[in-house]
């Protein structure tokens, strides 16, 4: 078994952690923004000091890759991306792409044989902060999205995806895509960014897939009026209704499956104005969970939602929805077994976040890791994952990739 040297590992979170720095134990790092490019070029500049070749795409997607023995053999991708969301933790994403650079560095440093091509690659915007949707760049070379309607995206201020791309230094030639063809296989390592591992005592999560959700738009509508001048009987106040309609799916939610995850994450209320009955009220629904079949009850539970609620009328709409994605059968029980043969311990874990391995899983076979994320908190400054928690994963991460040039078969996909 091979292992990477933590005190690299100890430089490159503190490094790339002063990139975007907000001063209070985390970062602000939008995709192609100042901040983002310098992280990259700290990417580059590592990169070459091994002399690794540094390309990049149409979308600014980098790859340093390390030759195989066998240049004719399809390579191994480890991936993950560079860009954080507003005050953000210094482990999302980031770690992934660390953990690609030292195994990259392990390989080149200890002269590791080995036949195919390995790339650790960082993915354009997986965030979406500024120019959503999340996970944009692996949307478009797995044929999520469209690039022309992705470069069209707006930032709040204005600036477009396609401006951002231009002035960031790193646009390079589309023939450099990841793809199907000259990938045998992707493995992204991650933080967990929640509690289950460190609950559970866990070192190393052994990712089975990511969950499957639904994403509902209910709104209700009433009469907006004086709040000073309209008797309590008289009113049709549609953030009453909200209430009560939000009080409803919870109680209903909350008989079915334990694992069952919902969050009502936003609410926009017209007209907003404190002297003014609201009229109208839009609020979100969240809804993930492995099991398609517990997914169809949750929405059985929203279209059962009553058509009137305190004299408001109640509507809704699914606004977006993905199905569960399974990892790779094998390249899961490799990562299973590396990490048992390192002396971690482990368990299977599902993800209840998107990731880019998500789209990357129906091009060719893919599998994550998991490290634990301090009180699970995650996609805020207190996000945090010890130096031997990462070490550890990215040692799983190196016996893998090591695993699979060795004996993994690409066509099974499952």
């Amino acid at each position: 078994m091979f292992t990477c040297d933590k005190d690299r590992v100890k430089d490159k979170i503190e490094t790339f952690a002063q990139f975007g720095a907000t001063g209070r134990g985390g970062i602000t790092r939008f995709s192609l923004s100042k901040e983002a490019v310098q992280a990259r070029n700290e990417f580059v500049k590592r990169m070459k000091a091994l002399k690794i070749k540094v390309l990049t795409d149409d979308l600014a997607n980098m790859y340093a890759t390390v030759p195989g023995s066998d240049p004719a053999l399809p390579g191994i991708v480890m991936a993950s991306h560079l860009d954080s969301v507003r005050n953000g933790g210094n482990y999302d994403g980031v770690l992934g792409v660390i953990a690609a650079m030292e195994v990259a560095e392990t390989i080149v440093g200890d002269k590791i044989p080995h036949r195919r091509p390995f790339t650790a690659m960082v993915w354009t915007n997986e965030e979406g902060s500024l120019y959503p949707p999340a996970m944009m760049s692996s949307g478009i070379l797995c044929g999520k999205f469209e690039k022309e309607a992705m470069l069209l995206s707006k930032s709040p201020g204005g600036k477009t995806f396609g401006e951002a791309l231009s002035g960031s230094g790193f646009a390079g030639d589309q023939t450099n895509r990841f793809n199907s063809r000259d990938y045998a296989m992707m493995l992204e390592l991650h933080i967990e960014q929640g509690p289950v591992l460190e609950a559970g005592k866990k070192q190393i999560g052994v990712v089975e897939g990511v969950l499957g959700m639904v994403n509902y738009r209910i709104s209700t509508r009433g009469q907006a009026d004086h709040a000073g001048t309209t008797p309590m009987s008289y009113r049709k106040d549609a953030l009453l209704a909200a209430a009560d309609a939000i009080k409803y799916l919870h109680t209903e939610l909350d008989k079915l499956d334990k694992n069952l995850v919902y969050t009502t994450g936003e609410l926009v209320v017209h007209p907003c104005v404190h002297t003014v009955i609201p009229d109208q009220v839009e609020f979100s629904l969240d809804a993930r969970h492995r099991d398609p079949e517990v997914i169809k009850q949750v929405v059985k539970v929203i279209k059962s939602l009553p058509k009137k609620l305190d004299k408001c009328t109640v509507t809704s709409r699914e606004a977006w929805a993905r199905k569960t994605v399974f990892f790779n059968r094998d390249l899961v029980t490799i990562v299973e077994k590396k990490a048992k043969a390192l002396g971690y311990s482990s368990m299977k874990i599902y993800s209840g976040a998107g990731h880019d391995a998500q789209y990357v899983a129906e091009l060719i076979p893919t599998a994550m890791i998991f490290v634990p994320s301090k009180g699970g908190h995650s996609h805020c400054e207190e996000e945090f994952t010890s130096v031997d928690e990462a070490w550890r994963g990215i040692n799983v991460a190196l016996n893998t990739v090591l695993a699979a040039d060795a004996d993994f078969v690409p066509g099974k996909r499952r």
